[in-house]
């Protein structure tokens, strides 16, 4: 879909369909004030809209739509979308807007569809804001995973309009920024949305080797034979029991004016399938599983990201690939594996088989000497227990960082709410045969920090660490406004937003 912001009014567009963002009223019970783009079509359609919006068949609450058959204007349907309530207003509500128009006008068979960009400027939201969030709720909200369906959905949503009375180059600006985004994530989105059998380690590899050679930055990958020599203990242990080889990817992208500067590594959890190994998963929704390599696939969508925007860093990303199923050589319970670090880990559980793989890309990352490290990872239930689905939840060593990161999940519609750190939670992952143990407490207790503090005894010494916990947001269980069920891309808007403030 082309994104084409431009100065006019909804009235005299020549399309299929325009829509305005209405409020609701803020006194109980009375009809909203409809806007002034769409006072002028409501004269010329015979007052149809103001008497439907009088009857209280519109009344602007928040994600309603109604749609307007206009007869004789050059656009043939208004569609008046519901912005809510002006005191519970924030920038995501903007997004959630353009994701119900653009599904709305595509279900009605709309191939160009105009937003009134003005009609969302309010509470700091300024002409660039809205072009990026309109631009981003609409390429998210119109993403479909039907790759494999043998008849697609054949309605498309060729053309968005932005409208504006004042700067259209301010709103151009914004949208450009929002297309970079929210493709990268819908890229992001297709790969974590594949399943096992189509979207193995190697597969994953060569994936990544292509949107290298597309994008513009370096893609590595090493195998079993060199994970060996690279003594990636952890790596090897989750792999033993599936016949799918591992791989490492390594992914380089230099910036302008970043060379010879420290890089920012970001790290993603590349689980392909997870069974759970010898510790198995019971059978309902195992199926969802193939989410698991969804912090992975937000590194890739990163890099494409900053590879597009020109993001003046230099950055590494390390995505661990592997299959944890259960076999004759898999990894059992009580296992002893020694990881790349030297140190030594007890497998208390192998469905905690994430943070096995993490920990030896934390300590593959010494090599680049970096600056910061950002890792991504469907990492817990217990996270899912604690925040739901609305947010990711954040660890790290360093508040700077987790300030920004905080700061840019603002920005990005990706929230994340930060957990304690404190020393005395070490003692959670004790192990009484080795250095240290893949689980913490019996019964789960704060099992999402547990785990955090697994991974932080593999940082390199002295570097900045953030570890989002994504397994609650990195999939919908049911659709929102602009994101469909399945995976949502989670990680890769926030991580555009916090390189460039980096």
């Amino acid at each position: 879909m082309d994104v084409i912001p431009a100065t006019g009014a909804l009235v005299e567009f020549k399309g299929d369909a325009v829509a305005v963002g209405v409020f609701e009223n803020q006194e109980k019970g009375k009809p909203p004030a409809l806007p002034q783009p769409a006072q002028g079509i409501d004269a010329k359609a015979g007052g149809i809209v103001s008497a439907s919006i009088k009857s209280g068949e519109f009344t602007g609450k928040l994600n309603s739509v109604s749609a307007y058959h206009l007869g004789s204007l050059p656009s043939r349907v208004l569609l008046l979308v519901g912005l809510g309530k002006k005191s519970d207003f924030e920038p995501d509500i903007v997004r959630q807007a353009a994701g119900k128009a653009c599904c709305a006008a595509r279900d009605l068979g709309a191939k160009k569809l105009a937003f009134c960009a003005d009609s969302v400027l309010f509470k700091g939201v300024k002409a660039k804001d809205a072009g990026r969030l309109l631009t981003e709720g609409a390429i998210l909200g119109l993403y479909k995973f039907q790759s494999h369906k043998s008849e697609a959905e054949k309605k498309e949503l060729e053309e968005l309009h932005l409208l504006t009375k004042g700067s259209a180059r301010e709103v151009a600006d914004g949208a450009k920024y929002g297309e970079i985004a929210a493709s990268s994530a819908n890229i992001a989105r297709e790969i974590a949305n594949s399943p096992g059998n189509l979207a193995h380690p190697q597969k994953m590899a060569a994936v990544a080797s292509e949107l290298a050679r597309n994008y513009g930055f370096k893609c590595k990958i090493l195998g079993k034979t060199e994970m060996a020599k690279e003594k990636m203990g952890g790596m090897l242990s989750v792999t033993a029991g599936s016949h799918q080889p591992p791989a490492f990817v390594i992914l380089e992208y230099e910036g302008p004016k970043s060379k010879g500067k420290k890089p920012v590594v970001l790290i993603g959890k590349g689980i392909t399938f997870d069974s759970g190994g010898i510790s198995i998963k019971p059978s309902k929704d195992m199926d969802r599983m193939k989410f698991d390599k969804s912090g992975a696939c937000a590194v890739l969508g990163a890099f494409i990201a900053a590879a597009r925007a020109k993001v003046p860093q230099r950055l590494v990303g390390l995505v661990p690939l592997v299959e944890n199923l259960p076999g004759g050589s898999a990894a059992r319970p009580g296992d002893i594996v020694k990881m790349r670090s030297g140190k030594t880990a007890e497998v208390i559980s192998t469905d905690a088989e994430g943070r096995m793989i993490l920990a030896d890309a934390l300590d593959y990352s010494k090599k680049y000497k970096p600056r910061a490290i950002i890792d991504l990872a469907t990492l817990t239930g217990a996270c899912v227990v604690a925040l739901g689905y609305e947010c990711s939840g954040l660890m790290g060593n360093d508040d700077k960082l987790a300030s920004l990161v905080e700061k840019s999940g603002e920005e990005s519609g990706e929230r994340v709410w930060r957990l304690p750190m404190w020393k005395f939670y070490n003692d959670y992952n004790k192990s009484e045969v080795a250095d240290i143990k893949n689980v913490g407490m019996a019964g789960g207790a704060a099992g999402t920090i547990a785990a955090g503090k697994f991974l932080e005894a593999f940082v390199p010494e002295g570097v900045a660490w953030a570890h989002l916990d994504i397994a609650g947001t990195a999939w919908n269980e049911k659709p929102s406004p602009y994101l469909a069920l399945g995976g949502t891309g989670v990680g890769v808007r926030l991580l555009l937003a916090l390189l460039h403030k980096l």
